[in-house]
């Protein structure tokens, strides 16, 4: 009788405990304010979306941006109301941000704050390699990370990164741009090569390289690479300059490298045609202190507006976003980098995704994500256009190539 008395007593606590953990799982699954089947970090009322970003450091420049964008965009929506979702509800949008100096440690640590913090998904980060540090983590955790401004093409490819989706054009798209209007230009050209050594230099080469492939008139006279933490690419633009070559493709993306690298080549008196990926070719942050004047032409690519441009000084999208970024990100000053209206543009994206997503969960969001088609958001240029349903392609995949005009940046119909 005794034994039985346990059993009974010791089935009873396990039933109990049974209970009381289905209950602690089911709280943890459901935010307060939510319906139980709601994901972490959206309820009835409000949705948080979280930035990792470099906000200091020597990137901080266009990872503030990241942030601003996004924040002007739904600080706008949330004044007006808030957005309305595909499941009737609606709801303001949140955004927590956190600094991680382009430290994929840091990224990394960050996520997992986020994950502890209720955050709903990760976007508009701006880094390749913090945005892979947490890729596998956010994969595992069914966590997702959206719309994040690199252009590696893992990011795009649904069977490798099932809870990812890059934003920006891949890196090889903006590459090939370049090598197709150069190749068509029908002159001769001896093209000089430096990268930086990671998955983002050899992108842009891979790009450019299979644009020009077979073109007679295109000659690839040196190639050099350099490390993202060096200091210095003196070196290679003495060796560079040597070759004659009247055609630089430098695959560069830290902002004061790519100044240094303008000025040198001034100085040691090498005066090419530059290509400059669109992270970093801003008219006021990067090519008016390195003096890009100097050269018959700086290209870049773009798919969105350049507030610096006097063709876009009074078109309607500009103003209101430059008036959105003064009002809701704290952010006074024309933009330098083009990372603030890319931000603004993840923000519309987004808004599309929420307006889709039946149910308040990650996987309805992640479904109505990658179900937009021909949106033509806010601030983006003439022939491009968001479209996620492309699989190994990001959310923007078509980009225009452009011509510095010492102000700002034209339409390049040709070559020189």
């Amino acid at each position: 009788m005794k034994i039985r008395r346990s059993a009974r007593g010791f089935f009873g606590v396990v039933a109990v405990v049974a209970i009381v953990a289905l209950a602690a799982s089911s709280c943890s699954r459901a935010p307060k304010g939510s319906s139980g089947s709601a994901s972490p970090g959206i309820t009835d009322t409000t949705v948080t979306l979280g930035v990792t970003t470099p906000l200091s450091g020597p990137t901080a420049g266009p990872g503030t941006c990241t942030v601003a964008g996004v924040k002007a965009y739904f600080g706008a929506a949330n004044a007006a109301g808030g957005v309305k979702f595909g499941d009737g509800k609606t709801r303001k949008v949140e955004i927590k941000t956190y600094d991680d100096t382009y430290d994929p440690q840091k990224a990394l640590a960050n996520f997992q704050q986020m994950v502890s913090d209720g955050v709903f998904a990760a976007t508009a980060g701006l880094g390749t390699p913090t945005n892979r540090a947490f890729r596998e983590a956010a994969i595992d955790e069914k966590f997702p990370q959206v719309l994040v401004m690199t252009g590696d093409p893992l990011f795009s490819t649904r069977k490798d990164s099932p809870w990812q989706l890059g934003f920006v054009p891949i890196y090889q798209n903006e590459g090939a741009a370049f090598g197709q209007l150069l190749a068509a230009s029908g002159s001769q050209h001896k093209v000089a090569i430096l990268a930086q050594n990671d998955d983002y230099g050899k992108g842009y080469v891979d790009g450019f390289k299979q644009a020009v492939a077979g073109a007679p008139n295109i000659q690839i006279v040196r190639e050099l690479s350099y490390e993202a933490t060096d200091t210095s690419v003196d070196a290679q633009l003495t060796e560079l300059a040597g070759t004659g070559a009247d055609v630089f493709f430098n695959a560069m993306s830290i902002t004061p490298l790519t100044i240094a690298s303008l000025q040198k080549a001034q100085q040691i008196g090498w005066r090419p045609s530059w290509f400059l990926p669109s992270n970093t070719s801003s008219p006021s942050a990067i090519l008016t202190p390195g003096g890009a004047s100097a050269y018959p032409g700086i290209y870049s690519v773009a798919f969105s507006k350049t507030p610096q441009s006097p063709e876009f000084a009074s078109d309607p999208d500009v103003v209101k976003f430059l008036s959105d970024l003064k009002t809701y990100a704290n952010y006074p000053s024309l933009p330098a980098f083009p990372h603030c209206a890319w931000s603004y543009i993840v923000g519309a994206t987004l808004e599309q995704a929420f307006q889709k997503m039946t149910e308040p969960t990650r996987d309805s969001f992640m479904t109505a994500l990658r179900g937009i088609s021909g949106f033509r958001a806010p601030l983006m240029l003439q022939g491009t256009a968001v479209d996620t349903t492309k699989d190994g392609q990001p959310a923007v995949s078509t980009v225009i190539v452009q011509k510095y005009n010492g102000k700002g940046y034209a339409t390049a119909q040709k070559f020189g």
